[in-house]
């Protein structure tokens, strides 16, 4: 099969080329799905598990990505609850070959079935950017109706999730982002949004809830503005600077049937829109994931129409 691999860590993604490899086997609790769309998230490039597995080991050369949506060719032993020619998407498995290719093997609880009226390309753009919001707003950051979200990044691909579900369960959402975001921005329905390039931050006041997917200074700032009780959710790693009177909580997203089962049925009856900037084929995946200029929302590549 044709796949993208990667085997050289410090060439990041200008060392990504197109390659024939072996079709993955299902092992036990697998399926291997036939991929017809696939995510992939920048800095896969500097995460361990892209070039070492579970125990440690080198695992070059390696598949990247970890969203997909496509359908059931083949199942592992003892694989229940999912069955061959079935509609899927999900996140598969950090440590173990990717979604950038015609094939995937993938643990059979990773997946969710993919509704026959969604896209495969809106499905692969739909699991990490919607887990992230989901488990980073939810399970995290505990939302309740009536509090003020700031989200960082609101015009990215995960930001524009978080201010669409933070908006549908009640919040008062303020986006940041550079100044060229800011209509894409209030279009996913931030109430306000701070030009971090012109405007201070400190500006925005106390909130309850910062979501940060951009860390370094901005993350430090961020823990200055977190009401009493508050928390400050990263998805970048441990926040230098702590709330004085709340929480810092930092996460990996994790694959789950339900939520993703949650989302696109928002995606279905219109209240989530997905946030893709770019669609290319596989044969045009290196160029596509290596743009010579700023692509906002996610870039999605087909392996099969």
């Amino acid at each position: 099969m044709k796949a993208i691999v990667v085997t050289d860590e410090a060439a990041g993604t200008a060392g990504m080329t197109l390659a024939e490899r072996p079709e993955p086997e299902p092992a036990l609790n697998d399926v291997v799905v036939q991929v017809h769309a696939s995510g992939f998230v920048p800095t896969e490039m500097a995460w361990p598990s892209t070039w070492t597995d579970r125990l440690g080991r080198d695992r070059t050369p390696s598949i990247p990505g970890h969203e997909l949506a496509g359908v059931v060719s083949a199942l592992g032993y003892g694989t229940t609850g999912l069955s061959v020619g079935q509609r899927v998407f999900g996140l598969t498995d950090w440590t173990r070959d990717g979604t950038l290719a015609e094939y995937v093997a993938v643990e059979a609880r990773n997946l969710a079935p993919l509704p026959g009226d969604v896209d495969f390309t809106v499905g692969a753009s739909l699991p990490i950017s919607g887990l992230t919001a989901w488990q980073g707003l939810f399970e995290h950051g505990r939302l309740q109706a009536g509090q003020s979200v700031l989200v960082h990044g609101a015009a990215g691909a995960v930001g524009s999730m978080v201010t669409q579900l933070a908006r549908e369960f009640g919040a008062y959402v303020i986006g940041t982002g550079r100044a060229a975001d800011r209509e894409r921005a209030l279009d996913f329905g931030t109430h306000e949004f701070v030009d971090l390039g012109n405007e201070a931050l400190e500006d925005v006041g106390g909130v309850d809830l910062v979501f940060d997917v951009i860390g370094g200074d901005i993350g430090k700032r961020s823990a200055g503005l977190i009401r009493a009780g508050g928390t400050l959710v990263s998805v970048v790693g441990p926040t230098e600077a702590r709330p004085a009177d709340g929480l810092a909580i930092d996460f990996v997203v994790t694959s789950d049937r339900g939520q993703l089962g949650e989302i696109v049925r928002r995606v279905r009856d219109g209240r989530l829109r997905t946030n893709i900037g770019k669609v290319a084929d596989l044969d045009d995946a290196v160029a596509a994931l290596n743009p010579t200029e700023r692509v906002t929302g996610k870039t999605i590549i087909r392996a099969h129409s």
